[in-house]
């Protein structure tokens, strides 16, 4: 921690000393966006400290915290301004942390970092003591990212199973009814009763399984199964409780488009938290929730003529 800090107050003198090197105007722009970045930076990982329970976690994003500051100091230098954070940018940040949780948020400013490496290596022969202490900066937050452990990433494989089974279960059973009852309030109560029936059994069904596998934290896991299967059910059956009865038609087309919603808003969390790869996994769960939804509709009209059934 010494070495570090008097690492910076080494490069923080030597920038002061070369007043010569003010930069160009174009270049003391991007500084400027650079400064405001790493103000945001600093104020949203201090309020993941204040909100962090566990202290090792707290004890790092207060110096990921710290580390931002010393980054915007340093562009400070250059530009002679106070430029702070946007604070629709600020609030923002803050309630995705607390949706998202501070991974996500960390993980999207460290993208966000990466894309803007270039312009620093546009700006390295022009600012070369700069360019030296980011690098060394930008290594020791990737070390400090690795001690952080947020707890509800141990449980993306349980939000994962009762995402994916209340999306192709649920979209698939109001497919088929919505086309056999022709009743958005008849479709909604089905909906609900299959959706809360299903969340149950999920979810108890998880615990058990979590328990035979002797997990200490059978309950959380189910939870969390739960909670994500009931989100989604309210979110499908949504459509129809707000419309005329006679718009299933309507219903039905915001249904689907609330199922690629949740699908592409899931999948992109996944793919920056666990920096894995986003169209694959996306188009993937397009394609089987809306085959079952096919197939349901398909066997709704069957079962419709069979048994003689006249809805309108």
């Amino acid at each position: 921690m010494k070495k570090d800090k008097a690492k910076e107050v080494k490069y923080m003198n030597s920038i002061e000393q070369n007043n010569n090197l003010v930069g160009s105007p174009e270049s003391i722009k991007v500084i400027k966006q650079f400064q405001r970045n790493e103000d945001l930076g600093s104020l949203i990982y201090e309020f993941m400290s204040k909100r962090e329970k566990d202290n090792n976690n707290k004890r790092v994003l207060e110096k990921m915290s710290e580390d931002e500051r010393n980054h915007a100091n340093i562009w400070r230098t250059y530009t002679k301004e106070d430029i702070r954070a946007k604070k629709g940018s600020l609030l923002f940040l803050k309630f995705l942390t607390i949706v998202l949780g501070y991974t996500f948020i960390i993980k999207k400013l460290e993208k966000d970092e990466n894309l803007a490496q270039r312009k620093y290596e546009e700006l390295k022969d022009e600012f070369p003591e700069i360019a030296e202490i980011i690098k060394d900066e930008d290594c020791h937050e990737k070390e400090l990212h690795v001690m952080l452990d947020e707890e509800r990433l141990s449980y993306i494989g349980s939000m994962v199973l009762g995402l994916n089974d209340a999306l192709v279960e649920l979209t698939g059973a109001i497919a088929g009814v919505t086309f056999a009852l022709c009743n958005t309030r008849l479709i909604a109560m089905t909906g609900i009763v299959t959706g809360v029936s299903a969340t149950l059994s999920m979810a108890s069904s998880n615990y058990l399984a979590e328990r035979a596998n002797k997990n200490k934290n059978a309950m959380k896991s189910s939870i969390y199964t739960g909670i994500a299967y009931l989100i989604t059910v309210v979110l499908l059956v949504l459509p129809y409780i707000i419309l005329p009865t006679k718009m299933y038609l309507l219903a039905f087309s915001i249904m689907l488009l609330v199922v690629v919603f949740i699908i592409m808003f899931f999948n992109y969390y996944i793919s920056v938290v666990r920096e894995e790869k986003f169209i694959k996994k996306f188009l993937e769960m397009i394609v089987i929730s809306f085959s079952v939804a096919g197939i349901s509709f398909v066997i709704s009209i069957i079962a419709k003529k069979i048994l003689g059934i006249d809805t309108l």
